[in-house]
């Protein structure tokens, strides 16, 4: 079997050869670059399970980053962030990024959320996936396959970040029960903070636009209420 593909990006040398240190021990094969065009490039012109990516870097910072490769793919982005910098764990939500961690960081905990992330993005091994009931919710014009982690909208793939994916099934498995953005923001970015909402209304708008490209049906399927926030409804 193909080694899973990790992009570690961060102008420190000596970070980027701790965690590949510590992934090559769990059977990653890690790919390293120094800085945002390298990252950029590498990203767009390869294929990775994840990308762990700083924030602080000269030059292109990993918002940046973040921003150019989600106008092009949905491969599952961890934040590397320093202490304090609550502002950009918010821009790089708003960005488009699936997890943070803060430095300084135990690179054993790097790992565990690494695998988190791919299990929750369904981009681990599918071994253990025979002779299990398919975990399945199906409405008219829509269908989340949640075993293969992919969504359809009138029978046609519809590409989500991991991020856009948990969102709607969140609100998916719930029709009708309206959520407030804080509630959101707990129970999907299993983050807390005061303040600026923005993150839930961007993956929202953006969930919408990709499900309308497919089915116009399926992305009405998301509402706003109103001073509130959003539920799902189905149609």
């Amino acid at each position: 079997m193909d080694k899973r593909k990790v992009l570690v990006v961060d102008d420190e040398e000596r970070i980027r050869r701790l965690l590949k240190m510590y992934l090559e021990r769990e059977e990653y094969e890690v790919d390293e670059a120094e800085d945002g065009d390298e990252a950029v490039h590498k990203a767009l012109n390869n294929e990775y399970e994840i990308i762990l990516l700083d924030v602080m870097m000269p030059g292109k910072d990993g918002i940046e980053v973040c921003k150019e490769i989600r106008e092009k793919k949905n491969t599952p982005i961890m934040m590397l962030t320093a202490k304090g910098e609550e502002i950009s764990r918010i821009h790089g939500f708003e960005a488009g990024t699936d997890d943070y961690i803060v430095k300084p960081f135990s690179p054993r905990e790097v790992v565990l959320r690494v695998k988190a992330l791919l299990r929750r993005t369904g981009s681990q091994s599918p071994a253990n996936q025979t002779n299990r009931s398919k975990d399945m919710i199906e409405f008219p014009h829509l269908v989340i396959d949640n075993d293969a982690h992919r969504v359809l909208a009138n029978n046609k793939e519809v590409n989500l970040t991991p991020k856009e994916y948990e969102l709607l099934l969140f609100l998916a498995k719930e029709p009708d029960k309206v959520f407030d953005r804080e509630e959101l923001l707990k129970e999907v970015w299993k983050y807390e903070f005061f303040g600026d909402l923005r993150t839930v209304d961007t993956h929202v708008k953006r969930l919408r636009e990709k499900l309308s490209k497919v089915s116009e049906e399926a992305s009405k399927m998301i509402v706003t209420v109103w001073g509130v926030g959003y539920k799902f409804e189905i149609k």
